[in-house]
């Protein structure tokens, strides 16, 4: 028979496992400091393995904290669709919901959004990180994922196509061209000074372009500058340095305001598809529906229901 005894500090550890620290999920919870450690340590004691590591300066969890953080956060969630499931579908969304977004196209296109979204809904709590790896929203208790490509990597998820990167597009700044001139063919790149994206451990990102039937060809270039970040590329380029090759989302504001002019447009090709991703069964969540529906429409979705 289940006991209720079960329940008792799970709330408490996962408020000072989000938060941080035991003074900080003290104020979110309106208990003492004293009583969410104790709360806490009466929890360490009925498992029998230690939670958290602490230490003067820090408190962490440790891989059997992680791993209990993960079950409680699922089970907490099913609380609160059980709950939700009995309110009426309009319901004010309210309530902290996690969204992971990629580093740069989350900062400079769907951040504004959520802001926005935000703003709309004061009841609404968004809890927001950046990553560009590969992440499980079901393990990692994120309610929605943002994700450039890769929109079957997901398991149990629904995902919904929000817009294409139109095209991947070559582009210098003004003062560039007018020092070097104009490439006309891809053949005039030879003559040019060409950034690229590279990694770490040495390896440079060669160029795709539109070839002839459709195809996509690859151009391995000898660059004049390499940049590990796409914000970067932007700046090099914007500072005269050379041509690269970006997303037109990347460099959307440049090009309206000309300090980017995009050249050889015979070559752009079309980039990846943009995804959103959420957890199947917390779509019925006023906060997560809201939360993608604001996604959907301000990303310039395709015009149908993200929950159809």
């Amino acid at each position: 028979m289940f006991s209720s005894e079960r329940l008792k500090g799970i709330d408490v550890f996962v408020c000072v496992a989000q938060f941080g620290s035991f003074t900080a999920a003290a104020e979110k919870l309106n208990l003492t400091a004293s009583a969410i450690s104790k709360s806490v340590a009466r929890l360490e004691k009925r498992l029998g393995v230690q939670l958290f590591q602490r230490t003067t300066r820090k408190l962490a969890l440790t891989d059997a904290g992680t791993a209990f953080l993960r079950t409680c956060t699922g089970v907490l969630a099913d609380l609160e669709e059980a709950e939700v499931s009995l309110q009426s579908e309009n319901t004010e969304p309210r309530g902290r919901v996690r969204i992971d977004l990629p580093s740069a196209y989350g900062r400079a296109q769907v951040l504004p959004v959520l802001l926005h979204c935000a703003k709309a809904h004061p009841l609404l709590m968004p809890h927001i990180t950046f990553s560009d790896g590969y992440i499980n929203p079901l393990e990692e208790g994120v309610d929605i994922v943002v994700r450039i490509g890769h929109a079957d990597a997901w398991p149990q998820v629904v995902e919904h196509r929000l817009l294409t990167q139109e095209r991947h597009l070559f582009c210098a700044s003004p003062g560039y061209l007018a020092r070097h001139g104009t490439p006309l063919s891809e053949q005039d790149l030879d003559h040019h000074q060409c950034l690229a994206y590279g990694w770490v451990d040495g390896r440079i990102s060669p160029w795709r372009y539109a070839g002839k039937n459709g195809a996509t060809l690859r151009r391995q270039v000898t660059p004049h500058l390499v940049v590990g970040v796409g914000d970067g590329l932007v700046m090099a380029a914007e500072a005269g340095c050379g041509i690269a090759q970006l997303p037109s989302w990347s460099i959307q504001r440049q090009l309206e305001a000309g300090t980017l002019v995009e050249v050889l447009p015979q070559l752009a090709i079309q980039g990846m598809d943009i995804y959103v991703a959420w957890v199947k069964s917390r779509a019925a969540l006023p906060k997560v529906r809201v939360v993608v529906e604001a996604l959907v429409e301000g990303l310039g979705a395709v015009s149908v229901s993200a929950f159809a």
